[in-house]
């Protein structure tokens, strides 16, 4: 699909709508220098980032996930110095 856009005096230009649904193009986009011209590729917001891993933590608070590293963390710094005093 090919479009023509205007550009204003300030450069900038107008994506359309479907092509913004399409690709999810949100407030700031990436532009890259091609051998062919210019791309645009959209930056992913950091809700959509964060929302790939509400599955890990399901049902589990902040605090709670905190706490449960902290565990391990210790039991594995227990383990550790088990094996060294023996």
């Amino acid at each position: 699909m090919t479009r023509v856009v205007s550009v204003t005096k300030k450069g900038q230009a107008t994506i359309p709508k479907d092509l913004r649904e399409k690709f999810k193009v949100g407030d700031r986009v990436l532009v890259v220098e091609t051998d062919e011209g210019i791309l645009f590729k959209p930056l992913p917001r950091p809700e959509d980032e964060f929302g790939s891993l509400r599955g890990l933590f399901e049902g589990k608070t902040a605090r709670e996930i905190l706490e449960e590293a902290r565990t391990q963390d210790w039991m594995k710094e227990k383990k550790m110095l088990k094996g060294v005093e023996t």
